[in-house]
């Protein structure tokens, strides 16, 4: 039998899901088993609307080896194993003669652990009796979730805690989750055999197609100790994200509760000595912490580097102390052992990598809001530390021994790949070099009229936005633009500040219209009741900027408050922009404004989401008009007509409301 072409196996998958074949997802397929094939690296945008995940399952399964996909979000890893995945094995099968499997892969905490949920938690003194089920009162919401979960753990097959609905608390998943550190271990542990993530491994490891989140692959990557299964091929989908959720995964942090609970943890374990010699290192770090400034820390001062040191000691003392001695009176001693290093490892990793102070470490005090008043007046200090950039370690870790596929439908910035590809350790298309992974870059486009069903609106005549500066012409504009739109608007803003102070002053100048908020409900329940009704506006900051997908009338106007560079007192970012100066390039190009193109071209991509939708994305910061990294910004937007008239701006707004009305009319009276 003559092996299936391309073009069937894709017409047969495309069919399947009773969807159309489109030119760019013809192209990207064709890319990436040409990149397959080759075991080359591609680099493929495909624009909202091309049928992407389609674009690389299909060439994927075709060539039989090995897959990991890699997502970023919770909802795209569902849509692909519940949905896309079953689909195309199946309509594939005929002509492939054969049936993939495919496997989801998480963290071993998504997992429910049921040595937690059935010996309990190890005794942490503040925090009461030692089994967690009796010490939840069942009345109040964590015995509730507790008792759901011990029901929930009869009847789950994966223990995953995704498939749990309706969710439950991170504090009450924490009491029967554990971290890979904390483990027994299957041979050790009572419940080995029954292990959740034990069986998820184990389908991953028969797994033609492993699917899989960005962190899970860092962690792969930055450990050593292998978590995914040996694969031919890595498929990074949602890749604009990959380096904002590696650079978390190489963050280490410490802080004084986390100190804290390591020297309860260990105290029953240890000899009086070790313990006291942790307690005072601990005091003496939360004396320090307590004056924390937030900011870089370009040298480390010389109290806080003698209190590093003696933690960083300390913890080395009781790491060995609790290797060599047994205690039979402690309840369920190996956990109890397991979690008190897990917790004592952790804080001397992150103290001796502050100590040992690389050059390629950004370390920065940073204080949150404490909540809880004066009993938890220590929980809003933190010290970090992260990687001044993750490039290098992805050059080195990510684009060896296999073919990598990174796509999204955000790489290309300023109109060309290379941004992106120098933040993932490659070298400009087409530079040779013994290091330097060979890569291609490919734009597939998007099947939607982008100059004819939307307009990029810059407000040029608004003042320049300052620094927590009063931007009362910025909210006049913004009332002035919902009214011309009848509602249906989606707000971006660059601070969770801006969000609340406008959606508190439109509420009351336009109370027509009902503003919601982010943080005023879940993101889900938010995002639902905003496309439930066309009248209603969502305001919010960096989840929306990217995790809204709300085709049809509801969503005609998008408004982004101004360009969303990084804040100057961020630490990491203009370390890294400092960095790049002193190596002789642009810093502002090479990182505020390619942060700034990258959530604007996410941004930009709520407003057109299936080939009927038609509205304005307005920017009321003049500085794209008139700036000269303007342009920069506007080339890594999708290709709206662009106009800076806001009387013309406000007609076709009108025109666009007016016609929604009618159709919504028109359907109400059918």
């Amino acid at each position: 039998m003559t092996k299936p072409s391309l073009s069937e196996l894709l017409h047969a998958a495309v069919t399947a899901v009773g969807g159309t074949e489109r030119p760019g997802q013809v192209a990207m397929a064709e890319a990436v088993a040409e990149a397959i094939d080759d075991g080359a690296h591609l680099l493929v945008q495909a624009g909202t609307g091309t049928g992407k995940s389609l674009g690389y399952l299909v060439p994927a399964l075709a060539q039989g080896e090995r897959v990991v996909v890699a997502t970023a979000t919770l909802a795209l890893q569902r849509q692909l194993v519940e949905r896309d995945l079953p689909r195309t094995v199946e309509s594939l099968h005929p002509l492939l003669r054969r049936r993939p499997e495919f496997a989801m892969l998480k963290g071993r905490s998504n997992y429910l652990c049921l040595h937690r949920l059935h010996e309990g938690v190890p005794q942490d003194e503040e925090e009461g009796l030692f089994d967690q089920f009796e010490a939840a009162a069942p009345t109040s919401k964590l015995g509730q979730d507790l008792l759901r979960l011990r029901d929930w753990s009869d009847e789950t097959e994966t223990g995953d805690r995704d498939d749990l609905t309706p969710g439950v608390s991170d504090r009450a998943w924490s009491q029967v989750s554990v971290s890979s550190r904390e483990c027994l271990g299957a041979t050790k542990c009572a419940y080995g055999a029954e292990c959740f993530a034990e069986a998820a491994r184990e389908r991953a490891k028969l797994a033609e197609v492993v699917v899989t989140n960005h962190a899970l692959l860092a962690i792969d990557a930055i450990e050593g100790a292998p978590v995914l299964p040996q694969h031919e091929v890595l498929i990074v989908d949602e890749a604009h994200e990959l380096v904002s959720r590696v650079t978390g995964v190489a963050t280490g942090e410490l802080t004084p509760g986390q100190v804290n609970r390591a020297v309860r943890r260990a105290a029953k374990l240890v000899d009086e000595k070790a313990a006291d010699q942790l307690q005072t290192a601990a005091e003496g770090f939360e004396r320090l912490m307590e004056l924390a400034l937030p900011g870089r820390l370009e040298e480390i001062p010389e109290d806080l580097g003698y209190a590093l040191m003696a933690l960083r000691d300390a913890c080395r003392t009781v790491i060995s102390a609790i290797g060599s001695t047994r205690d039979k009176s402690v309840q369920d001693e190996d956990a109890v052992r397991k979690q008190a290093l897990a917790s004592v490892e952790s804080v001397h990793d992150v103290a001796e990598r502050i100590t040992n102070g690389s050059e390629w470490d950004v370390v920065w005090y940073e204080r949150h809001e404490p909540r809880g008043g004066a009993a938890q007046r220590w929980s809003g200090a933190s010290l970090r530390v992260a990687p001044m950039s993750v490039s290098g370690l992805l050059r080195e870790k990510l684009f060896t021994d296999r073919s990598v596929i990174l796509t999204s439908a955000t790489l290309k910035l300023g109109g060309d790949f290379n941004g992106v590809g120098a933040s993932l350790g490659l070298g400009p298309e087409g530079a040779e070099g013994d290091d330097l992974p060979q890569w291609k870059g490919v734009d597939v486009g998007s099947p939607f009229d982008y100059p004819r069903q939307g307009i990029l609106y810059v407000a040029k005549h608004l003042a320049r936005p300052a620094r927590d500066g009063d931007r009362g012409d910025m909210l006049d504009e913004l009332t002035e633009l919902i009214q011309a739109a009848g509602g249906r608007t989606l707000g971006l803003f660059s601070s969770m500040r801006a969000a609340q102070l406008a959606a508190e002053e439109l509420r009351s100048r336009i109370p027509e219209f009902p503003i919601l908020l982010q943080g005023e409900e879940t993101l889900g329940e938010l995002i639902k009741n905003f496309a439930a009704d066309p009248k209603t506006c969502l305001f919010g900051t960096l989840s929306l900027w990217q995790g809204v997908d709300v085709p049809g009338p509801s969503c005609q106007l998008v408004v982004m408050d101004k360009i969303p560079f990084p804040r100057p007192d961020d630490p990491l970012m203009s370390a890294r922009q400092k960095a790049v100066e002193e190596a002789g390039g642009n810093g502002f190009m090479a990182v505020a404004a390619t942060h700034a193109a990258l959530l604007m071209a996410q941004g930009a991509g709520r407003l057109v989401r299936a080939s009927g939708d038609r509205g304005v994305v307005a920017v009321l910061d003049q500085r794209l008009a008139t700036a000269r990294y303007g342009s920069y910004l506007k080339a890594s937007l999708p290709d709206f007509w662009y106009t800076t008239d806001r009387n013309q701006v406000r007609k076709s707004l009108a025109a666009i409301d007016a016609a929604a009305q009618g159709a919504e009319a028109g359907t109400a009276a059918q």
